[in-house]
């Protein structure tokens, strides 16, 4: 966050002047107490200390996930679902750490599995930007809420942008909507691919994504084009990625590749019409619908039959 990071900066620079960062009364950086990092920057400061008392050593403890801590804390009393002016609670921060062992305990003596921050970030959005899928677990034993309160939080998004493969097949195999389109962001697969995340964007096929659905009239393809993405492109294409769709400027995926790119060769090789094998293949799996993966894998068939269409 660009408004973050300038406060950090201010904060900064007047430590290392010299100058006084606040009084008592919380002048002038009053609106800095909204910011955990922020928080988090002045609570190691002594004038400080007061101005950012949301900011618990509960906090500071499951950050940082130093367990003794954290159970000598709430053996004294501290309250586990204290939070700070953004409601920030410490399951939060546990889980941003993916400290999984801080996290239980904190469940344990009641912390709110679904807590909401000011930014929309739940335990369970904060687990898949840490990709702890030993928090995951623990939050959905909890009874963690696999529906976002809001786009602007989606845990499957934020684990298929960060490349955390297991925490996109945990949700997936939970049925989390593998093809949830959010507008700013896109589907999953999109928002993978965009990010040249190539196993993820795989989970996410083989569980059943659409190879086809991306971020307004922009397909997955397109943005892996774009990115010169080699393998992505190979990937897509076998799961039945259009490559004549066209997006919102009328262009086609291979009209997107850089100069130079061997991306531009395999479209060539790849824009005739699909083998009868492969549009088999892509038929029964459609016929599967989402954890397409789990399905075939159990299927009364001949291993090699099971390979070929699970693309092993």
């Amino acid at each position: 966050d660009t408004n973050v990071i300038s406060k950090q900066i201010k904060v900064s620079a007047c430590i290392q002047h010299g100058r006084p960062c606040c009084t008592q009364q919380g002048e002038p950086w009053k609106g800095l107490a909204l910011s955990s990092p922020v928080s988090r920057l002045l609570s190691q400061i002594p004038c400080c200390q007061d101005f950012v008392s949301d900011w618990s050593p509960l906090h500071e403890a499951s950050i940082h996930g130093r367990l003794l801590s954290l159970k000598k804390l709430i053996e004294q009393g501290s309250d586990v679902n204290l939070v700070t002016a953004d409601q920030v609670s410490p399951l939060h921060e546990a889980c941003l750490g993916g400290h999984a062992a801080c996290a239980s305990v904190l469940l344990k003596h009641g912390a709110r599995v679904n807590g909401v921050t000011l930014d929309w970030h739940t335990p369970l959005f904060n687990t898949c930007v840490s990709g702890s899928v030993a928090c995951l677990n623990l939050l959905l034993e909890h009874g963690a809420s696999l529906q976002p309160p809001c786009d602007l939080a989606s845990p499957i998004h934020e684990a298929a942008k960060r490349g955390h493969v297991q925490c996109v097949e945990l949700l997936a195999s939970r049925g989390v909507n593998i093809d949830h389109n959010i507008k700013h962001l896109g589907t999953p697969l999109y928002v993978a691919c965009e990010n040249q995340q190539l196993n993820c964007a795989r989970k996410l096929l083989e569980s059943g994504a659409n190879a086809n659905s991306g971020k307004g009239l922009d397909s997955p393809l397109h943005t892996a084009a774009r990115n010169c993405s080699v393998e992505l492109v190979k990937l897509l294409i076998d799961f039945g990625a259009d490559v004549w769709v066209k997006n919102a400027e009328n262009k086609r995926p291979v009209e997107l590749v850089p100069p130079g790119c061997p991306v531009g060769q395999l479209f060539l090789q790849r824009e005739g019409p699909l083998s009868l094998m492969q549009l088999c293949r892509l038929c029964i799996r459609r016929c599967f619908g989402y954890k397409q993966h789990q399905k075939i894998t159990g299927l009364l068939l001949p291993d090699e039959l099971k390979h070929f269409l699970l693309h092993i």
